[in-house]
């Protein structure tokens, strides 16, 4: 990969030189447009490629339909060299409605794209770097499809991700190059370095570029070019993307250009720039020109070029600023894609099931996807033949499905989640899980930017189909980081369904509704309840529902139903997971089952307020129990929400008993029971609010 190659002065290599050089200079006179029209188009935020555009422009123009892109959001140049047209770019800096990425929801250059000509595009955010995991993910999927036999395509295809130089010294970086070394994925990391993060520069925040930095990773193949020769960048781009096309392996290419405009309009190159003069030394317009020269071309025929460069994009330009801005009713479209299940079917007892434990409801309903759709696969840590999870939960999965599609990742909760961007996007249903609710928040990152997001970003093009597995809750002296609940900052990511079973049937009945939903789901399952050993939670156990039960979320149960009482003090409950069955032993401890109406949420979002407000206008009275910690929390939301909308039929305050509002859960078994919520507890909250 090391020697320089050259273009041969053939009639098609000369077209690959026109054209080439009209996508720089049509790049080159947006940027100039845009500074232009400062005021008009830095309303928004945007960056441009300028000083990039050839080393973006080599790699746009041999992509194909069936490859896979992640640019990030400097990368212009290439979006035009895979045909999007200067008027597309300019409906998303203007926001218009008929932004062709996302309908006016998101920043220039932030492409979402699903075209039939042209190079598919996942959503991505702005965080720098956060694309790196789902494009990785997108070669994951490759690497499954053509392990099954799934990938019918002549010529395979390749994933590409662009990033910035500065945004490889981060953490996530590191898990998608450990992934795709590992497991030789066809991806092809381009990393664009102009030696700058924002106002700091490499020699303060790196402490190498990505070239020599890949050379840790054995299996990554990497190679460093000047990124603003064109005949360096073609050639090796295309030497790189054969090469992966074949042999089914990543690389990385090591770009050298200059940033010759600002960092992003909101950010001016003057205001702390000391190396502007050196960097427009190796400006890759005027090295282009002299190449066309050095081919034949005459001054009057590459300046007719850019002139009708510079013509179209100002001809779009003004179109542009005529086209229509979205609507207030746009903001209400795509939060989630529609989903086909939306009634409950199957048999949920059937007659000759056997009673199983919850862990049990889950595995199976698992085991049945997984024989009925080769798209199901299951990934994580522990998951793997020889350990089935380290809750037995995946029990046997590996030995009846393959290694390829149940297998061990790294301690990469971050990767886990992301992946599954790139996974759902080549048309996989990938189902992941962390260990514990505990280890969930290195992948916080990418399920709020990247997972939850997608489908309403793309403006419904990219929904993420996934599940998220989350063994959750305190059990047994677990300590600090194995016991805690989590629910309320997950359920503060909006763009995500979430579960939160009590039994074994819900469980299995909401896998199987969150499999064939679009939308990315996280069910957490409570680790109490999985075998049903915590005393008094045998309610957990059930017959094993049939296989084709299927639970729509957004429906609680009215566990235990009372009538309206007019002589009696009657309360509501509102509750779920390991709550119900405090909630279920302290009314039946109490003798008060007559007078207590109990409802499982099932699912937290969405949250079926029609049944909660009915129970608690016909009851009068309510308490929530939850066993997360009670302040700033998703119970507290709750609970305001009901008093809001049951006020007048209220006779007390709206209650909550949870944990203790400490910081963690301590290992010591008495400092546990005296931090979460007990029958007794319970027990004692029900006596002060019916007396109330």
């Amino acid at each position: 990969m090391e020697e320089k190659s050259t273009l041969k002065t053939s009639k098609t290599d000369k077209d690959i030189l026109v054209k080439g050089f009209a996508n720089l200079c049509t790049a080159k006179a947006m940027t100039f447009l845009y500074e232009e029209n400062f005021k008009v188009v830095s309303k928004y935020v945007h960056a441009t490629s300028r000083g990039h555009e050839v080393i973006q422009t080599a790699l746009g123009m041999q992509l194909k339909p069936q490859d896979y892109a992640f640019p990030y959001y400097r990368d212009d140049s290439m979006l035009l060299a895979i045909g999007m047209q200067p008027y597309d770019l300019m409906l998303q800096v203007l926001a218009k409605r008929d932004d062709p990425f996302s309908g006016g929801r998101t920043y220039y250059s932030h492409p979402s794209l699903k075209d039939e000509d042209k190079p598919k595009i996942p959503h991505q955010s702005s965080a720098t770097g956060m694309q790196a995991i789902p494009a990785t993910g997108v070669g994951l999927g490759f690497w499954y499809k053509e392990a099954e036999g799934l990938c019918d395509l002549d010529e395979k295809p390749v994933v590409v991700c662009s990033l910035g130089d500065a945004s490889v010294t981060e953490g996530e970086i590191a898990e998608a190059f450990q992934m795709a070394a590992l497991k030789q994925l066809p991806v092809l990391y381009l990393v664009q370095d102009n030696g700058w993060d924002i106002s700091a520069n490499a020699e303060e925040t790196r402490a190498q570029n990505a070239y020599e930095y890949a050379q840790g990773f054995h299996g990554l193949d990497a190679v460093s070019i000047d990124g603003t020769d064109f005949e360096e960048s073609y050639q090796t781009i295309q030497k790189v993307i054969e090469t992966i096309r074949k042999e089914r392996r990543p690389f990385l290419i090591h770009a050298k250009v200059p940033l010759l405009n600002h960092h992003t309009s909101g950010v001016r190159m003057e205001w702390y720039r000391d190396d502007l003069e050196e960097a427009r030394s190796r400006d890759p317009y005027p090295k282009m020109q002299k190449l066309l020269e050095e081919y034949g071309f005459s001054k009057k025929e590459i300046q007719e070029i850019e002139n009708e460069c510079i013509a179209k994009v100002r001809a779009d330009f003004e179109k542009a600023l005529q086209a229509e801005d979205p609507k207030p009713e746009d903001l209400f479209t795509h939060d989630f894609a529609p989903t086909p299940i939306t009634d409950e079917v199957g048999e949920r007892s059937p007659k000759e099931a056997d009673r199983v434990v919850m862990v049990d409801c889950a595995l199976f309903a698992i085991e049945e996807l997984m024989a009925k759709h080769k798209e199901c696969l299951l990934y994580g840590q522990d998951v793997g033949g020889r350990l089935g999870g380290v809750f037995r939960e995946a029990a046997t999965l590996a030995q009846k499905f393959g290694d390829n599609r149940v297998f061990n990742t790294p301690i990469q909760e971050a990767f886990i989640v992301g992946s599954t961007v790139g996974m759902s996007a080549v048309g996989l249903r990938p189902i992941v899980e962390v260990q514990f609710a505990d280890y969930i928040w290195p992948g916080l990152n990418q399920l709020f930017t990247e997972v939850s997001r997608s489908c309403y970003l793309s403006n419904g093009k990219w929904p993420v189909s996934m599940i998220l597995r989350v063994p959750i809750g305190a059990y047994g002296s677990g300590g600090p980081y194995h016991s805690s609940s989590v629910e309320s900052v997950v359920t503060n990511i909006r763009g995500l369904k979430i579960a939160y079973p009590s039994n074994g049937a819900d469980l299995k009945g909401l896998l199987k509704a969150a499999y064939y939903d679009p939308n990315p789901v996280v069910i957490f399952e409570h680790k109490g309840l999985y075998w049903s050993k915590v005393p008094g939670t045998k309610g957990a156990t059930s017959l094993e529902p049939s296989e084709d039960y299927v639970l729509p979320f957004g429906k609680a149960w009215v566990l235990q139903e009372i009538w309206k009482q007019e002589e009696e003090e009657t309360l509501s409950i509102i509750t779920y997971g390991m709550g119900v069955h405090w909630a279920m032993n302290a009314s039946e401890e109490l003798g008060m089952q007559d007078r207590i109406e109990i409802v499982d949420l099932r699912t937290l979002h969405p949250l079926d307020y029609e049944t909660i407000f009915k129970s608690v206008k016909k009851c009068g009275k309510c308490l929530i129990v939850t066993e997360e910690p009670s302040e700033n929390s998703f119970s507290r939301a709750l609970q305001g929400r009901i008093q809001e909308e049951c006020f007048q039929q209220l006779d007390g305050p709206v209650m909550i008993i949870g944990s203790e509002n400490m910081p963690a859960i301590p290992l010591n078994m008495v400092l546990e029971q005296t931090m979460i919520p007990s029958v007794e507890k319970v027990k004692a909250k029900i006596l002060k609010i019916i007396e109330y």
